[in-house]
């Protein structure tokens, strides 16, 4: 049993689609999923009036060829609201069949409330004081540490949660075993996502028909760090397991991110609105191909796996035609993203090879 907190798009289009695989297989199967919504009550009730099934449309590009599928995830088993029934929460959080705890409570969800300073009756206010009264109440049972995998989009974010929840016990004046037992005994990870889950498909038959309906591009991966053969979702292919999981963050953050910011500054003044038009004209699309294998790939040779496979596969996820990817959503904390995506490639650049990268060079212009 997986107990999920959030009912959002991205884990139903990526968690949730990867246990409907696993749990196809007895072999490889890890049970049902139980999403736990915290912010309204909406999504969760939609859940259960769909018996927790809904249909994934997998659209884009994969290896230059047009993908265009459908699938029924049938992965949850229901949804539960915290705010009215979290003594049933709790109760999945004491049930044997527990295996891994999975959250995306976006970037801010990772932060303690002032509202939770002691413990009260109902559920907490912060994310990490929920799952620690979730583990509370798994360790008054008797039972063992639960795999706890956050998927939220920040570095080291399994390092992070387990900081916030034991921070949170201090609070509570929860000490000596118990948080010896929630630092030790569960089996915190860090975890890297990488899949774009935009939402409802733009034209899909199902569409007014099931309210539930997701698209999702065919890219996907999960890297985990841990090298145990027993973490749960490991049987997948979407799943990567490794010692250390910054190389793949270092290569998605440089040629994914980095592309995308690029193309913002590149674009700039033409008329062009997404990241598809960018790819289909003829001088930026040829000027981004350029940056990718000549100025941001030879920085990352020897530093992660495959950069230059990984740029081949971002320029089909860039053309994907059933993606509306705005530059204006990207230029959103415009100089923040550089100074991670673009400026530390320029300065590595100029230490390798002691010279300008000519494109990232003008573009910067430092």
């Amino acid at each position: 049993m997986i107990l999920q907190f959030g009912a959002g798009n991205f884990l139903r289009g990526f968690v949730d689609l990867f246990v409907h695989d696993l749990n196809a297989d007895p072999a490889t199967a890890v049970g049902p999923v139980i999403v736990v919504q915290s912010t309204g009550k909406e999504r969760a009730d939609a859940l259960n009036r769909a018996g927790g099934a809904y249909h994934l449309a997998i659209q884009g590009y994969r290896d230059g060829e047009v993908v265009e599928e459908t699938r029924r995830v049938e992965a949850i088993s229901h949804a539960l609201h915290a705010g009215t029934q979290w003594d049933e929460i709790l109760a999945a959080g004491r049930d044997p069949a527990l295996r891994a705890i999975v959250s995306n409570t976006t970037e801010a969800g990772l932060a303690l409330d002032e509202a939770d300073l002691s413990p009260g009756h109902g559920a907490p206010h912060s994310f990490p004081a929920k799952l620690l009264a979730v583990l509370v109440a798994r360790r008054a049972a008797g039972l063992p540490g639960p795999w706890i995998v956050p998927c939220e989009l920040i570095e080291a974010n399994g390092d992070r949660l387990r900081e916030l929840v034991l921070e949170q016990a201090a609070r509570w004046g929860l000490a000596g075993e118990i948080g010896d037992w929630i630092a030790k005994e569960c089996r915190w990870v860090n975890s890297l996502v990488d899949r774009i889950v935009p939402g409802p498909p733009k034209a899909h038959p199902l569409l007014g028909k099931d309210p539930l309906l997701l698209s999702a591009e065919p890219f996907a991966l999960w890297a985990v760090e841990t090298e145990a053969t027993d973490f749960p979702f490991a049987p997948h292919p979407a799943v990567v397991l490794s010692r250390d999981i910054r190389p793949y963050t270092l290569r998605k953050v440089r040629l994914l991110n980095g592309a995308h910011s690029a193309l913002v500054m590149r674009a700039a003044g033409t008329g062009i609105a997404t990241v598809r038009e960018c790819l289909e004209d003829g001088e930026i699309g040829s000027w981004l191909e350029g940056l990718l294998f000549e100025e941001i790939v030879p920085v990352l040779e020897g530093r992660c796996e495959d950069p230059a496979g990984f740029a081949r596969e971002t320029l089909d996820r860039f053309r994907n035609p059933f993606l509306e990817h705005r530059l204006s959503t990207i230029a959103l904390n415009h100089e923040a993203k550089i100074a991670v995506r673009l400026e530390p490639t320029l300065r590595e650049y100029r230490e390798r090879f002691g010279r300008d990268p000519k494109r990232l060079a003008a573009l910067m212009k430092i």
